[in-house]
């Protein structure tokens, strides 16, 4: 994961057991321990490149935030727990009332992205899909994902640790910079 990009634990554990020739899910790491090693990782192997690819995302989402101003946009994922690399996207959390006005911004500002479904998980581990946006921008890889207005106050549960998902509003991006 930390040597290609994949992001996606379910696809990273199916393949080390096909790797491995180990049937099921039975043995394989959680999430949990999976995060934990990818951070050992960069600590000993991208002690030099993750740190400044860290904080250039976190550079980028500053102005990101500003532009979508409008759908209250909240910093979530690698780029604001700190384990992002050179292969991580500026991922923001948008909220709208009609989830398409972020399509219809998108398309107003004349900015080309690929549309998608995210599914999450609420507290009740319920799962629901909400519409998704991929675009680039000076070489960076920006994911937005538009819930409802009312679910700035319910955070989805994080895949990793399956706990309200962290999300960070502009202000605690500009403090994240100016601390770290």
């Amino acid at each position: 994961m930390a040597e290609t990009g994949l992001r996606d634990f379910e696809d990273a554990k199916q393949r080390a057991a096909e790797a491995f020739g180990i049937g099921g899910q039975a043995g394989l790491p959680s999430n949990l321990e999976i995060d934990a090693e990818l951070r050992a990782y960069q600590r000993l192997f991208q002690s030099q490149s993750q740190p400044q690819a860290l904080r250039r995302r976190r550079e980028a989402a500053l102005p990101a935030m500003q532009f979508f101003a409008q759908f209250e946009p909240r910093l979530v994922g690698a780029v604001l727990d700190g384990s992002a690399d050179g292969f991580s996207a500026v991922c923001l959390h948008l909220f709208a009332d009609d989830p398409r006005a972020v399509a219809w911004f998108l398309d107003d500002q004349r900015i080309p992205y690929e549309s998608f479904e995210r599914t999450f998980r609420q507290q009740d581990r319920q799962a629901y899909s909400v519409p998704a946006y991929r675009f680039e921008r000076d070489g960076l890889e920006f994911d937005l994902t538009v819930f409802e207005v009312d679910a700035l106050r319910h955070p989805p549960l994080d895949r990793i640790s399956q706990k309200p998902m962290k999300r960070s509003d502009r202000q605690a991006v500009e403090k994240l910079l100016s601390t770290g």
